[in-house]
């Protein structure tokens, strides 16, 4: 699933729910009704962890704040899809360099970049129930 069909699924439970208008913002979708900023991944293969920014993270937060809102990071992966709020999760940030400076625009050269790890058994929820299809959020 692409990050365009995870927005179409989560605006079906989220009809208030808007791209961010700024296409270069550190997240990807808000709702002013229920008070979410929300940044989505979509992921090709299956990890027990997942992969987030310092600096998504900390742009995130500090705009939720700002708004009084909750920042959730949500990834889609072949085996669910997973909700994290980010104000709830501890996350241990280090420096890394085995992560490309930007996976959009072919740019494949390696860069230093401070990242941290969700679980997703146990920081997260699988929004997505695979039998009946039917999202819980």
């Amino acid at each position: 699933m692409n990050e365009q069909k995870l927005f179409e699924k989560l605006k079906e439970s989220i009809p208030d729910l808007e791209l961010a208008k700024n296409k270069m913002s550190r997240w990807d979708c808000v709702s002013h009704e229920r008070k979410l900023l929300i940044e989505l991944k979509s992921r090709r293969t299956h990890y027990p962890t997942l992969l987030i920014e310092e600096k998504k993270y900390d742009a995130m937060i500090s705009k939720a704040d700002e708004l009084g809102y909750e920042a959730y990071y949500i990834n889609s992966t072949p085996e669910g899809v997973y909700s994290f709020n980010l104000h709830k999760v501890e996350i241990d940030f280090k420096v890394e360099t085995k992560h490309p400076a930007t996976t959009a625009f072919g740019k494949r050269s390696r860069v230093p970049k401070s990242v941290g790890y969700l679980c997703i058994e146990t920081q997260g929820t699988n929004i997505k129930k695979s039998k009946e299809d039917k999202w819980v959020y």
